[in-house]
């Protein structure tokens, strides 16, 4: 078969005339070489062993909307265009985004169902008593497409003007704890897909803590567990100080209380704080990400203010079941990142707020066991944990 795959590929490169009808010579051959072989590399690989044959499926552990959602529909369309197979996006959300990734960890080894996930996939693992599935185990990495960065923010209003400032108390006494506890208990969903179900009554009791924490800077984050909250209990044992958290039912609810001046700090992506920055509606004191953000050059990273090595970027990116073969593995990877370097893709992920990647399955799979561990041990530490 790879025979006469050779000779059909083959008939593409005209032999010399001088060829023709008789026993090239050596010269002439080598030169028929290099030409067969300029040809075949110039054509589109192979598919590996016949994949895709039939329609691929991305589940979203989230519901439709959001940027993680925004982020599969843009690559599904895209790889469909590719290979010349339907590819659709089918949305699972539930319990913090383990419905969807358990559908996936039961689904056929073969390529055809891939999911689609963000930083809280190893959140969960810490947080959540038992899961149905092994994050580890269960799940073979494809590729990491990009990075969301989170940004420290206090209202335009505030006397404070850097980290250090906020982390001294600076701006304590701005902005009503008891204003943030209202809206958290309205909250719904947790944006970012954290363990947000509790974050009213969360909320609440922060608030009425916040009236007696001594000397302790409250901020709001995108729920219990979300990256944010994370990025705040990380940032206070960087600092040696003592932060209250804040907890609100998504990204949306923290940023309007700090646009209004009802809590003095929030931790939220930057993409949904950078239009309110950029109007002077907020100041932002830090990105949490280890590069500063290219939608906020002039903002400083957290570790360029005193605090090597930190870093907390929220990854996005797609996952197969384990026992894929390896060859399937390798022919997504390669499209996909083909399709995050077009240039028209690189500017509309950037105007979403993301900042396009295309780590590799050994690398991607390397990132993920690394936050699973280092936010477990984290989890463990402040005794975040859902039954």
């Amino acid at each position: 078969m790879f025979s006469a795959f050779i000779r059909g590929r083959a008939s593409l490169v005209p032999r010399p005339a001088s060829t023709l009808g008789r026993r090239p010579a050596p010269l002439a051959a080598f030169a028929w070489g290099i030409a067969l072989c300029a040809a075949l590399a110039g054509l589109p690989p192979a598919h590996a062993a016949g994949y895709p044959s039939r329609a691929i499926t991305i589940v979203v552990t989230f519901p439709p909307g959001g940027g993680t959602d925004l982020l599969a529909r843009k690559l599904g369309e895209r790889l469909a265009r590719r290979i010349g197979q339907p590819v659709t996006v089918e949305n699972r959300p539930g319990a913090s985004g383990n419905v969807g990734a358990r559908y996936v960890a039961e689904s056929a080894p073969d390529g055809y169902t891939l999911l689609m996930v963000n930083s809280s996939f190893a959140i969960n693992p810490g947080v959540f008593r038992s899961l149905p599935f092994s994050p580890k185990d269960d799940f073979a990495a494809v590729i990491n497409v990009a990075y969301v960065p989170s940004v420290i923010a206090v209202p335009a209003a505030s006397p404070v003007r850097d980290l250090a400032g906020w982390l001294d108390g600076g701006g304590e006494a701005h902005g009503s704890p008891g204003a943030s506890g209202r809206s958290a208990a309205s909250g719904g969903a947790g944006a970012s897909g954290g363990p947000a179900a509790q974050d009213g009554a969360a909320g609440a009791k922060g608030a009425a803590a916040a009236k007696t924490a001594d000397m302790a800077p409250p901020y709001g984050s995108c729920g219990n567990g979300t990256p944010q909250h994370l990025a705040g209990e990380m940032l206070a044992r960087a600092a040696h100080r003592k932060l209250l958290h804040v907890p609100y039912g998504g990204c949306g609810p923290a940023l309007n209380d700090v646009v209004a001046g009802q809590v003095g700090a929030a931790i939220v992506t930057a993409s949904s704080a950078a239009p309110f920055i950029k109007a002077g509606r907020l100041r932002a004191l830090a990105v949490t990400s280890p590069q500063r953000s290219p939608q906020l050059p002039d903002v400083p990273t957290v570790a360029e203010q005193g605090h090597p090595g930190y870093q907390l970027d929220q990854w996005h990116g797609l996952l197969a079941r384990a026992g894929t073969p390896a060859d399937v593995l390798d022919f997504l990877y390669r499209e996909l990142a083909a399709i995050v370097a077009e240039p028209a893709m690189q500017q509309e992920l950037r105007a979403l707020g993301f900042n396009p990647a295309s780590d590799g399955p050994a690398a991607f799979d390397g990132i993920i066991r690394a936050d699973i561990d280092r936010f477990a041990a984290l989890s463990r530490d402040i005794g975040l944990q859902v039954d």
